[in-house]
């Protein structure tokens, strides 16, 4: 867990609970109390209205809430939205990691912030990605942040098939479609693949090279001055 999240995770225990000991947050949290001591008084340092002390156990000041609850009503409509896009348009783990976010939100907002976001009047048809193109989305995601070369089988529009090794950069929704940006070895420029038409895809163990001319950055810049480039 990042020490960010384990930070919000001390605060809710705290919210939640008359008084806790560092060794039960220790226990839930799976660190050692030291850790939890230094967090306690970072969090204090902070300004978190945290009383009591070490031996005795914590407890938060009732009344306080966290910065989220000073989100307007546009702010929490894009939120609501957001995750509603990501549900349906997503993998399952980043649909998962959506629903988190608002649960997160929820648990600190007063009853009348939760009443706009429950409320919100904007909606997303929970229409689901494909499966076999959810599965495409995931391990790509993974790829892109480990820098894993992939091997695909690809059907173009006009029904050719390709072998293609690419070095995946990103990851591009647009409204129902997914596509990946990437460098293709074989044509050695970059191209756009469709994940509905990738037939098959096999992360490789091999590693590809932050090369200059060949970085997402550089992908963008190229699309930029072409006004976007032709998906296969």
């Amino acid at each position: 867990m990042r020490r960010a999240d384990r930070l919000f995770e001390i605060i809710q225990w705290l919210r939640s609970r008359r008084v806790t000991t560092a060794q039960w947050l220790a226990e839930k949290l799976e660190v050692s109390e030291r850790t939890i001591y230094r967090d306690i008084q970072d969090l204090m340092s902070s300004g978190v209205p945290i009383e009591g002390e070490a031996g005795v156990g914590y407890a938060l000041r009732k009344g306080f809430d966290l910065p989220p609850l000073m989100f307007n009503r546009e702010e929490l409509a894009a939120l609501s939205l957001g995750a509603q896009i990501i549900r349906s348009w997503a993998d399952p783990k980043l649909a998962d990691a959506a629903e988190r976010v608002l649960s997160k939100i929820e648990v600190i907002l007063p009853d009348e912030l939760k009443d706009k976001i429950e409320n919100t009047r904007l909606y997303s048809p929970m229409v689901r990605l494909n499966p076999k193109v959810a599965n495409v989305l995931a391990s790509l995601r993974l790829a892109i942040d480990q820098q894993n070369k992939v091997s695909i089988d690809y059907q173009r529009e006009d029904g050719q098939t390709s072998h293609r090794t690419v070095w995946p950069l990103g990851l591009f929704f647009w409204g129902t479609v997914w596509t990946l940006g990437s460098w293709c070895e074989l044509r050695e420029s970059f191209r756009n693949f469709r994940l509905d038409r990738i037939r098959d895809l096999t992360t490789t163990d091999e590693n590809y090279p932050l090369m200059e001319g060949r970085t997402l950055n550089d992908l963008l810049r190229e699309c930029n001055k072409e006004e976007g480039y032709e998906t296969m």
